[in-house]
């Protein structure tokens, strides 16, 4: 059996395969590698690639992009043994996918896949993918922990969400957001961290396809013992740039952690991070007061209806009842009205007058793809690029980048 690439060029020149039942099926996506690769990749069928990749020329490979569709979906068992194969020989995988389930995608990327483009390709999406199998990995990313030990010299800027009612997508902005700041410069060295404080439900780890570390609950019952290097080792990194302190695995009581065990842990992901988004709980438990003191700007998702309006007074209300620096609020309506949308322009106005709050950050309503990511593991940023809730996401990254900038210069 012939189990070479269907050959574009040189076969030593070879530098990537698609693999699928027919590449013919996927037109856009042979014109993208032609553009990325010009000659220099190839073609395989899924069984001829089960032999190619376990050859000395399969693992010269860079990476292989494995295209499937709906009529895949029997077969994803042997896809999946191709993608771990691939993982053996350290090739790297992007699954190109076309109307094919997130839990099979799910499945798919558990297996070892870096990267998923959805089909029809999306202008420049593979291009980006290949980018980001390139890039080098960030300092200290480790299995286990760390590469490096953390230096702690760090002061930096903690941005906290906190929903005022269920649904309302705080979690989704404190996760984008994250992602966004830790990859807006491709070769800076910004450092970020997400902290999901939500003991009971928190679910960043679901929304990044991460496992929920025993090392959490670990930190969380001792952090007086706590140093850098433990910290650092209770998290998990997304993509090889974003740290992530998931929720522990099991529910667990909000009063397990008092206020001093939160402001270690805050104080250890700011002298070590570039930016630090806390992830809240939507209860007000004893150490909410310790993370609004210690946050730079603390960020309240709501939407319109009665429930969120209501929630917001009495947010408000203690707040100031307790003397607490409600200035630090910033007030961001999730699912706001299009432009064209006078009645629900007029709606969020009315909303903002009668609670005697400016809504500062309209995010408009990403659809489906919004809980198709969440499904996959994945940030907006990375499968639905032109998505309207992840550019305006974008945009107050780049805001807060730029304002901490300036503070910074300033203050030379």
């Amino acid at each position: 059996m012939n189990t070479s690439p269907a050959l574009q060029g040189d076969e030593a020149a070879i530098k990537a395969c698609t693999i699928s039942r027919d590449v013919q099926n996927f037109d856009l996506l042979i014109e993208d590698m032609e553009a990325e690769l010009g000659e220099n990749w190839g073609d395989l069928s899924f069984e001829d690639a089960a032999v190619f990749l376990t050859q000395p020329e399969g693992a010269s490979l860079e990476f292989v992009a494995i295209a499937i569709d709906e009529g895949d979906e029997p077969n994803l068992g042997m896809v999946g043994e191709l993608i771990k194969t691939a993982a053996k020989r350290k090739v790297k995988v992007i699954v190109i996918a076309e109307e094919v389930s997130p839990v099979a995608l799910h499945q798919l990327l558990k297996l070892g896949a870096q990267e998923f483009v959805p089909y029809p390709l999306p202008e420049g999406a593979l291009h980006d993918a290949i980018g980001r199998l390139r890039a080098p990995v960030h300092s200290f990313e480790q299995e286990d922990g760390p590469k490096t030990k953390a230096m702690g010299d760090k002061n930096g800027i903690v941005l906290a969400v906190h929903g005022m009612a269920g649904g309302v997508g705080a979690t989704t902005l404190a996760v984008n957001l994250a992602w966004e700041l830790a990859t807006m410069q491709k070769k800076s060295s910004i450092k970020v961290c997400l902290l999901d404080l939500d003991l009971q439900f928190g679910s960043t780890a679901t929304y990044l396809d991460m496992q929920r570390k025993d090392s959490v609950f670990e930190l969380l019952s001792d952090t007086a013992s706590m140093d850098n290097d433990s910290f650092l080792q209770a998290m998990q990194v997304h993509e090889g740039i974003l740290h992530v302190l998931t929720a522990p695995p099991d529910i667990l009581p909000l009063d397990l952690i008092g206020p001093e065990d939160v402001d270690r842990i805050v104080t250890a992901a700011r002298t070590n991070f570039d930016y630090v988004i806390v992830d809240m709980p939507r209860t007000v438990v004893v150490w909410t007061e310790t993370v609004l003191n210690a946050s730079d700007v603390y960020i309240v998702p709501m939407e319109i209806d009665m429930r969120s309006a209501q929630n917001t007074l009495k947010m408000v209300r203690a707040l100031k009842t307790e003397d607490l620096p409600v200035e630090k609020l910033r007030y961001a309506l999730n699912r706001a009205p299009g432009g064209l949308d006078l009645s629900g322009k007029s709606r969020v106005k009315r909303l903002a007058e009668s609670l005697d709050i400016k809504l500062e950050l309209l995010l408009p309503d990403g659809g489906k793809q919004v809980m198709e990511c969440g499904d996959q593991g994945m940030a907006l940023a990375e499968v639905a690029g032109k998505n309207p809730l992840r550019k305006e996401i974008q945009k107050l990254a780049a805001s807060i980048h730029a304002s901490s900038q300036a503070l910074a210069q300033a203050r030379q």
